[in-house]
Formats: structure tokens, C-alpha cells, sequence
């Protein structure tokens, strides 16, 4: 009986009583501290935190970036299912509609006297030091490569553990449940599905804007016959495609989009790269395209959103995943993209086909978790791990999209 009464007394109950009064309801996951005391529902995910320092994070980020300070810095963990537990985090949010709410000074006070009863009150922890720390005007060419640095020369290595084998780092295109039918099938159809969208045709020229891996580039080269240039900012990238190229008619530069002057090109095709350029570069962007591409020639964008009160990529992957991304909604980007003269031919959404595909980079990841630690070091897989989880529930609850945004150029 005194052991009960002791966890009962213990740091889990005063943590779980703060945040019912402060948050409203009941915990949505378990929570055990390091004392060994637990509350909240006795089924799914336990939140475990390990070190009274992830509550100091707390306290000086009381949001994402705080949160995932903590599980990177392995101050917290998660025992079960990752994603259930973000899952059941979001819905006892959005049910207690806390998105945006502000404590009123009771509550202030009432989490003072707790944090001080808890011996959590110092000064703020350093963050993980694989933090990205990017200089320079937001968006300039110099700043513009550290932050593809940042994420795309992060290891070759490691992306060919998480990737299929053409290392194709976007939304894959599920056309099949059979036996036998996964990631690289289904990489495969997306690179057939932008090849046929684009009319390509035997001799033409193809301009491949963030070329990644170059997937796409000799996809396109060996299946359709086309000349393609490629060009990205991720040196690693470029070397990698380069011993990739053989005889095909593939080049591949360390450029920037906004240094390629040699159009017209016959088609033209960014995947996933949009997101990188920036909201005051966009329309640089767009009017890059409609330049590059031939009269009657296609662009075709695939890029991801989020809705307007969430541009950016969020604290999270700013910080630790691609510093100065930004997304919007989808209809501001086609309007940006249809201002640059460009003909919007066609739209698809392929939103619920990124869950798949992330599920798909997620298992893989778990499955070869030591080889990622000795590749990236701890700190790094566990931001791979949050950023996959997360955004794989972000694209099943529809916080985020992602499209094929089909233009022509008519003059």
C-alpha cells in the first residue's frame, strides 16, 4: 500500500492534474516519469519522460520545437505505436480546442507552484546540437545551398537504407494491393504517370528542376528516349547520379534554378522542389518556368501544401528536418504558377498516396534502426523517425496535400 501511495504522489499524477486543469479533460496517452509513477488511460501509447530537463524544455518552448528537443535529446520516448499517440494527442486538442488558446495567469501560477514542487525551474537547455544553424538573407543563393546541404547531404548512404533503389525521395504512386506490388512499383508508376503527363517523346529536351537522386532524369532518358539536364544544389546528389549515367544522355549540374539560361526546353519537371523556393521567390519561380519551356511545351509541379494558417514547415522540420521550407494552399500556388502565363492543364491530388509512401520509408527505417544510428547517429535517426511518423498522420488527417499541378505554355 505505501508503494502505491507513493506513485500516487508521485511526478505522473501532478503532471497528469496540471494538465487536465490547464488543458481540460483527461490525459489522451499514458504518461510515466522518471520516478517510476504513472497516470492516465491503462491501453496504447505510454509518453515516457525520462529526465526532469524535458519539462525545463517545456517551460522555455511550451510547443512542437520543445517537444521535439525532448525526444531527439532522448529526455522523452514513446513505448507503442508513435503515431496513435500524435494521433491521440491531435484529437484531444482539436476536441478541447486547444490550437492557439493562451493560459490565463491561474493557470501560470498553478503550473509555477507544480514545476517548483518538481525541481524542474533553470536555466534553457542547449538544443541537440543537429540543429540546422543557417546564415545569410533568407532565400539568396548562398543560404539557398546550406539549407539542401542541411538535409540532402545529410549521407547517400542513408538514403539508399530508407529509399527504393532509384532513390526516388517523393510521393510514390500506389496503382495496385497485389502480392508483390510495393514502394519501388509504385515509384516506378509516378515516374511513368510525369513522363506521359508531359507528352514526352524521343529527342526532346527535359529540364529536371532538383533532380534528387535523378530518378526521374534516368527514368525519363532510358525509357522515353529524351535528353534531360538535371540540376540541384546537393553535391552528394550530383555525385551520385553522375555514376549512375552511363551512356545515357543525362547532365547533371550543380546549379541554381534561377541560373539555367539555356531554354527552351520542349518540357519541364520539378518534383517536390517548389517547397524549397520560398513564398517572395515563388513568383521568380514560376516566371523561370514559363521562360525555360517552349511554346506548347508542359511543366509539370509536384508539390506539397498545408492550409493557410500553417505555412512553413512548422518549428520541427525547420529546425531539424529543411531549414526555410515553406508551403500554402494549393489555390495560391496555382495562381502563382497561372500569373507567370502559364496554362494550368490539369490538377491531381495524390494526398492519401504520400501515406503509403512515407509508411513505407517508416518501416524500412525501423526495421534497419541500428544501421541508421551508425550511419547519422542517434539523435539524427529519432528526428527521421518524428519526422516520418509525423508527417505520414499529417497527411492521413489532411493537415497536408500534396499535387500534381499539370501547365503548358501556349505563346
Amino acid at each position: 500500500m505505501t508503494a502505491v501511495l507513493s506513485l500516487e504522489r508521485g511526478v505522473a499524477p501532478k503532471l497528469a492534474s496540471l494538465i487536465a486543469g490547464v488543458a481540460g479533460g483527461s490525459l489522451p496517452v499514458r504518461l510515466r516519469a522518471w520516478d517510476g509513477s504513472e497516470a492516465g488511460p491503462a491501453t496504447g501509447p505510454t509518453l515516457v519522460i525520462r529526465d526532469r530537463q524535458a519539462l525545463r524544455r517545456l517551460l522555455w518552448s511550451p510547443n512542437e520545437l520543445g517537444i521535439a528537443q525532448a525526444y531527439i535529446a532522448g529526455e522523452i520516448d514513446v513505448e507503442g505505436d508513435l503515431r496513435d499517440g500524435l494521433r491521440q494527442v491531435w484529437q484531444h486538442a482539436r476536441s478541447n480546442s486547444l490550437a492557439g488558446f493562451s493560459l490565463t495567469w491561474a493557470d501560470r501560477l498553478r503550473a509555477l507552484r507544480t514545476v517548483l514542487s518538481l525541481g524542474v525551474l533553470g536555466s534553457r537547455p542547449a538544443a541537440p546540437e543537429i540543429e540546422a544553424r543557417i546564415d545569410g538573407s533568407l532565400h539568396s543563393r548562398e543560404r539557398d545551398r546550406a539549407a539542401i546541404a542541411y538535409h540532402y547531404d545529410l549521407s547517400n548512404r542513408f538514403y539508399q537504407l530508407i529509399l527504393d533503389a532509384r532513390m526516388a525521395y517523393s510521393c510514390a504512386y500506389w496503382t495496385s494491393d497485389e502480392p508483390g506490388y510495393g514502394l519501388a512499383e509504385a515509384q516506378t508508376d509516378k515516374l511513368d504517370l510525369i513522363c506521359q503527363k508531359l507528352g514526352l517523346e524521343p529527342g526532346m529536351r527535359l529540364l529536371d528542376i532538383g533532380c534528387g537522386w535523378g530518378a526521374l532524369a534516368l527514368h525519363a532518358a532510358r525509357n522515353y528516349g529524351v535528353r534531360v539536364t538535371g540540376v540541384t544544389l546537393s553535391a552528394q546528389q550530383r555525385e551520385f547520379v553522375l555514376e549512375r549515367v552511363g551512356d545515357l544522355p543525362v547532365e547533371i549540374r550543380l546549379q541554381d534554378y534561377r541560373d539555367v539560361t539555356d531554354g527552351p526546353y520542349d518540357a519541364i519537371s520539378t518534383i517536390e522542389m517548389g517547397e524549397h523556393v520560398g513564398e517572395d521567390q515563388y513568383p521568380v519561380f514560376a516566371a523561370q518556368l514559363h521562360n525555360l519551356v517552349r511554346p506548347g511545351g508542359k511543366v509539370l509541379v509536384q508539390q506539397m501544401s498545408r492550409g493557410a494558417n500553417a505555412p512553413g514547415g512548422g518549428a520541427f522540420i525547420e529546425s531539424y528536418v529543411a531549414p526555410d521550407m515553406h508551403m500554402r494552399p494549393l489555390g495560391r500556388t496555382i495562381d502563382l504558377l497561372a500569373g507567370s502565363g502559364l496554362e494550368v492543364r490539369g490538377v491531381q491530388a495524390l494526398r492519401e498516396h504520400y501515406v503509403r509512401t512515407v509508411d513505407a520509408w517508416h518501416a524500412t527505417l525501423e526495421s534497419r534502426w541500428s544501421e541508421a544510428v551508425a550511419l547519422v547517429g542517434e539523435p539524427m535517426a529519432r528526428v527521421w523517425r518524428l519526422y516520418l511518423v509525423g508527417g505520414a498522420l499529417a497527411f492521413e488527417e489532411g493537415r497536408m496535400g500534396v499535387d500534381q499541378i499539370l501547365l503548358q505554355r501556349n505563346s
